[in-house]
């Protein structure tokens, strides 16, 4: 799986012609939209379900109508399209590009692993500026103090990181809710044709049923029926806009005037306190904005904004006219129930109008599902969330990935939402919160802080009613987030305190005072310099080592994406004679981890293409060893084109002669051996003898096969830590790691491969 030329040829946005803009802003209908336009099946219905009441003098409906208009153009509108999409990581929107912007520019990142040439990454500029450090110059003003005062105080650091925890929490959360509430809400329209007590027996189980439907298909990935998604989003826009047009004509042409501010002033002053708690149903209207921010990476800024403002807009706007100025002519309804999105309807158009809700509200619940997958995703790669399964489920488009833990457990909560709220009210309060709460950890504190710490204190004051589900979801995955994080920076601090010294490695000598054996070692740490402790496990207690052994950390870093030229870091451990390698591989955090065995080629490719170019001088002296920091950067063998190239023959005879302009390095083995490994490699510039020997062992370990080497750490807090720190890590991390997954190279390595050793971290 190689998805590296789909990321990168899709980098130069600014120059794509309006087709093509066109073309994505049709695309992000699906993508981005799906959950947003889904909104108008249970505003309504979830602002007049208890505080507030539809009267004949029309300023309860007239004024919620004002709040949603206002509410759309300020937030949405104002603050995403023309603010909030200006400020994206190299293209990539959301929380943890923020704070990944943060991390590496103002240098506030808790990864341990950070090492100076990762500011040489490509991505580490801003918009194609310059470095950290020509950044660093530039700063002038309240800019540099900020930065600053984020660099010196490590509280406002760890705040920042809290603060993108909880909104990441957040958006877990609608992740649980948005679901339950669009699936209940578009199948709520079959209480038109039956009565209340058949339809309070038909809403769950269907329900439940679309629900079960869509998780189940999440593990076949949404490229299967992506190109479908923007077709029923488009006809459900046009559909609900032209519904709203026909309402607007046909009962009061007049509702436009609604849209003055005065009217929400009207609606304060008369419901006072049920109105402001009415708010929560209210700020359902923005439900799903936030995607147009994090899924800026997909698109383009100029595709989104197209989209939004020419078509969503203006199709909400008028969705929420028509059904307005249909309640304004309509005041005896037979319950409060009836208050919704499918009574102003025509008769004719209801059932049809229920399919295309339906598909709508399956489309919008992927939207939001798969936005959840990427971001915990995110949050794993920078060390905020324990190790799980990622599957890419497809191979063209990027960003396609299913976590089947993370889909399992979706499912049962929103099935439980639904089996114990049955009703959108409580629903609606849960995802209120859920939504407001997001956009507070990111705030703008004067202008749009106002405005949403208005939605937040009236969607707080329905805890009991619901709006407890996403705190206490957001509390618990908020608590399991921080406990790796904190148990992983902590075990990291112990591996680097207690790294094995180079004069330690010097006096074993070449063969480590133990017999060397054909075949590679591949020993996993997280360290980026120095010896782990692990290794001298290894060496004092087996009795025979491999010929090659390379260090490898596979660490992420506080960009997007790391280009496939700038991967790997290599570098020696010890003299040449050692056969020591330090491999480290860069990903981003929208990064693609490519497949195992396609892994190892490009891994074993970029040690022998540091072979082949190494120039350095080794054998004079201590001091050429100690600093083991000293690295190139190679790049994938896909994208080295001039580099050394790798091929495994199954054929046991030698069929191929020496290729013309190269020369060739094989090793000849007994007919007994399958598969052969060559390293072909570039006539220029020449290799000497030492360089040529040093290749030649290199084949021969590939040939003999790889072993995974990794540690099987058993994190306790050491003697003297407070309680909270044992109940931390005794329980908290060591349960987190007992059931997260290992590195997802290691997993189709052969058992008889991998050998694990067992050691006591005390921290």
């Amino acid at each position: 799986m190689d998805l590296e030329s789909v990321i990168y040829n899709k980098n130069p946005i600014k120059e794509q012609s309006w087709k093509t803009v066109l073309t994505l802003a049709y695309q992000s209908l699906g993508v981005v939209y799906g959950d947003l336009s889904t909104s108008p099946l249970y505003v309504y219905k979830s602002t007049f379900a208890e505080d507030i009441q539809h009267s004949e003098t029309n300023e309860e409906i007239f004024g919620v109508l004002s709040f949603v208009f206002w509410t759309l153009t300020l937030i949405p509108l104002l603050k995403y399209v023309f603010i909030v999409l200006r400020a994206d990581d190299n293209g990539e929107g959301g929380t943890f590009a923020l704070y990944s912007l943060l991390c590496r520019h103002a240098r506030v990142g808790l990864l341990p692993s950070t090492q100076l040439a990762d500011e040489d990454l490509t991505q580490y500029t801003i918009d194609g500026g310059g470095t950290v450090q020509d950044n660093k110059k530039s700063n002038v003003g309240s800019g540099l103090k900020l930065k600053s005062l984020l660099e010196k105080h490590k509280v406002l650091q760890r705040v920042l990181l809290v603060l993108a925890l909880i909104g990441t929490c957040m958006v877990i959360g609608d992740g649980v809710l948005t679901p339950a509430i669009s699936v209940f809400s578009a199948v709520s329209g079959l209480e038109l044709s039956m009565s209340k007590e058949q339809h309070r027996y038909v809403e769950v189980p269907v329900a439940c049923v679309i629900l079960l439907f869509l998780f189940a298909l999440q593990h076949y990935g949404t490229h299967r029926v992506g190109c479908l998604f923007a077709p029923v989003v488009l006809t459900w826009l046009l559909c609900i806009s032209a519904i709203g047009v026909y309402n607007i004509f046909h009962w009061n042409p007049h509702v436009y005037q609604a849209l003055s501010p005065y009217y929400m002033f009207k609606f304060l002053r008369k419901t006072q306190k049920g109105g402001w708690m009415s708010l929560g149903g209210i700020l359902l209207c923005i439900t799903g904005s936030e995607a147009m921010y994090a899924d800026l990476g997909h698109f383009s800024q100029l595709s989104i904004k197209i989209a939004f403002t020419f078509l969503v807009y203006p199709s909400l706007i008028l969705a929420y006219m028509g059904q307005a100025a249909y309640l304004s002519r309509h005041h005896e309804m037979e319950s409060d129930y009836r208050i919704g999105f499918y009574v102003s309807v025509p008769r004719l158009l209801r059932w049809p109008v229920l399919a295309i809700a339906i598909l709508q509200a399956v489309v919008g619940s992927q939207a939001v599902i798969t936005g959840t997958f990427s971001i915990i995703k995110q949050c794993s790669a920078l060390g905020c969330f324990p190790k799980v399964k990622i599957i890419h489920t497809s191979s063209k488009i990027h960003g396609q990935i299913y976590i089947p833990e993370i889909n399992w457990s979706l499912m049962l909560l929103c099935l439980a939402i639904v089996v114990g709220f049955r009703d959108t009210k409580r629903m609606g309060n849960a995802a209120g919160l859920a939504v407001i709460t997001v956009w507070l950890a990111v705030c703008f504190i004067l202008f749009f802080g106002s405005i949403e710490a208005l939605y937040f204190s009236a969607s707080l004051i329905k805890f009991l009613e619901g709006a407890w589900v996403p705190i206490a979801l957001s509390f618990i995955f908020l608590i399991a987030m921080y406990v790796w994080h904190y148990g992983t920076l902590k075990k990291y601090e112990f591996d680097v305190q207690n790294k094995v010294p180079i004069n330690w490695l010097l006096g074993l000598g070449p063969n480590l005072g133990i017999v060397r054996v054909k075949g590679i070692g591949l020993i996993h740490t997280e360290l980026v310099s120095g010896i782990p402790a692990i290794f001298s496990h290894f060496v004092t207690n087996l009795p025979a080592f491999h010929q090659v052994v390379i260090f490898l950390c596979i660490k992420s870093v506080p960009v997007p994406h790391v280009r496939p030229e700038e991967r790997f870091l290599v570098g020696r451990v010890g003299p040449k004679e050692y056969r020591l390698y330090r491999c480290i591989a860069r990903y981003g955090y929208r990064d693609v981890h490519k497949d195992d065995m396609e892994f190892e080629k490009d891994l074993v490719c970029s040690v022998a293409e540091f072979i082949r170019s190494d120039t350095s001088e080794y054998g004079l002296g201590l001091g050429n060893f100690e600093d083991d920091t000293k690295m190139t950067v190679v790049g994938t063998s896909a994208s080295n084109l001039e580099g050394v190239k790798m091929s495994i023959d199954d054929d046991q005879e030698d069929p191929c002669p020496q290729a013309e302009g190269t020369s060739e390095l094989r090793v000849v083995k007994s007919p007994i051996i399958r598969k052969r490994v060559r390293f072909v490699v570039p006539d220029s510039p020449q290799i000497d003898l030492e360089a040529r020997e040093e290749l030649h062992e290199l084949m021969e370990a590939k040939e003999a096969g790889m072993a995974f080497i990794m540690g099987h750490s058993y994190v306790r807090a050491k003697s003297g830590s407070s309680w909270i720190k044992k109940v931390v890590i005794n329980y908290g991390y060591d349960f987190l790691r007992r059931n997260s997954r290992g590195p997802t190279y290691a997993l189709s390595i052969p058992h008889a491969s991998t050998l694990e050793v067992g050691m006591i971290y005390h921290v």
